[in-house]
């Protein structure tokens, strides 16, 4: 396992096992999408849409097998920033970073947008005006707060929230089967959809699967990362498989005009329980997209925080608190800059990025497969089967969901590139002096 002086030594505490890496994993798959997935997922596919989950959860498979793979390998904090840095230098892995953090920061802030929303439908003053500000400071404030004051109260907190978002999901599903029996399962007797159509469908999925990597990014902090990476990482993809081909069975049955539907899962937990299911799911969404907040703040400072270690930024986003013995500068900084661009709405312009970074840093995971296994597969690490086969097919996803990404993604990308490079020769050149 990679833990020679070549290593900025850390001093974050190893606390976390498979029980909160599967935690941030989960959160990180599991948002706000599930609760308006299945209305398009009908639209695309008709009474096929769960068959569609079962395909875009092996479509990803390769890749959440590559991180597996990689993530055994180290000790130290990054996840695939890590890993694109010593397979191909610290300006790619500056760049994966850079990108990946700023498409964090634009989710971080819709996603605190969206909680409120869900939220105004138990406090309508939560959505508008000096409230709507208010909630957003203690939405940013509080989570970076949690997180800067210890990793185990973090993680405790996430684990209260899953608890409920688990719940909810699943007791629709129970609920569900229960009062439609046999008639769950669809018949497949009608128009099998066009290819164009369950291309659609595939590549709209496929994002609902993304997220996993927040579970590697902190491997800084790992009690055991060549056994309980793989393990968490794995367990959290068959989880929510499950979960979103039930939840697609349950809700198609439902709510016969599901393709229409803008609430999908709302629409069925009312027609299965009435108003308290309705208030139960919503409560639901709430905890959902709280448990993805407190995911992306626990483990999107910690890119800073390696950056600087590596000294591709400045040296006070690495300092640890003596006493919490968190990356408190580099939570502080993501939390407020969370705040600002929630506030000002300046997210929006970031959404077209965040797919295709997130779609970069899988290739070059992927792709840093064979130089990093022959490094440090020798070292009790988890190794994939078939050779390269993997990681190849990895690479084959990913590459076809880029193809599918717009030019206006493409020209944001190139600019934040651009601006990266400013930034990577700035920090460079000020740690050298």
């Amino acid at each position: 396992m990679a833990n020679s002086s070549r290593f900025p030594r850390e001093k974050l505490p190893r606390s976390l096992g498979v029980w909160g890496i599967w935690l941030l994993a989960i959160n990180g798959l599991i948002g706000a999408g599930i609760f308006g997935l299945p209305s398009s997922a009908a639209r695309l596919a008709g009474e096929y849409s769960p068959l569609i989950y079962v395909l875009c959860a092996l479509l990803i498979l390769p890749v959440v097998l590559c991180f597996a793979e990689l993530a055994s390998y180290f000790r130290s904090t990054g996840g695939p920033i890590r890993y694109s840095t010593e397979a191909f230098g610290t300006l790619i892995g500056f760049q994966a970073g850079w990108l990946y953090y700023v498409s964090r920061v634009g989710a971080f802030a819709a996603n605190s947008a969206l909680l409120l929303d869900s939220i105004g439908y138990f406090w309508s003053g939560a959505g508008s005006g000096a409230g709507r500000v208010i909630a957003l400071a203690l939405i940013c404030g509080g989570l970076a707060f949690i997180n800067a004051i210890g990793s185990v109260r973090a993680i405790r907190s996430l684990a209260t929230l899953t608890v409920v978002k688990l719940a909810a999901l699943f007791l629709l599903v129970i609920v569900g089967a229960g009062y439609l029996g046999g008639d769950l399962l669809p018949r497949f007797d009608g128009e099998i959809p066009s290819a164009s159509d369950i291309g659609l469908a595939a590549l709209l999925l496929t994002y609902a699967y993304g997220g996993f990597e927040f579970a590697v990014i902190p491997a800084g902090e790992s009690r055991n990362p060549a056994r309980d990476m793989p393990v968490a990482l794995l367990l959290a993809l068959g989880v929510v498989a499950l979960l979103y081909v039930l939840i697609q069975l349950v809700s198609t049955a439902m709510v016969p005009e599901i393709a229409t539907s803008t609430s999908p899962l709302l629409d069925a937990a009312s027609a299965l329980m009435g108003p308290a299911g309705a208030a139960m799911l919503m409560l639901g969404l709430v905890a959902s997209v709280g448990g993805n907040l407190v995911a992306g703040m626990f483990s999107t400072p910690r890119i800073t925080y390696m950056l600087s270690l590596d000294g591709c930024l400045p040296r006070w986003f690495g300092e640890v608190h003596k006493v919490a013995l968190t990356p408190a500068n580099s939570i502080v900084f993501f939390g407020l800059l969370s705040f600002l661009f929630a506030v000002f709405g300046s997210f929006i312009w970031l959404a077209a990025t965040a797919v295709f970074s997130r779609l970069i840093v899988y290739i070059l995971t992927c792709a840093a497969v064979p130089t990093l296994r022959k490094r440090y597969a020798d070292r009790g690490a988890f190794v994939l089967p078939g050779g390269y086969l993997l990681p190849l097919l990895g690479i084959a996803a990913s590459g076809w969901l880029t193809l599918q990404v717009g030019l206006d993604s493409l020209v944001l990308t190139a600019l934040l590139i651009l601006i990266g490079s400013a930034l990577y020769a700035v920090a460079r050149h000020h740690n050298s002096e």
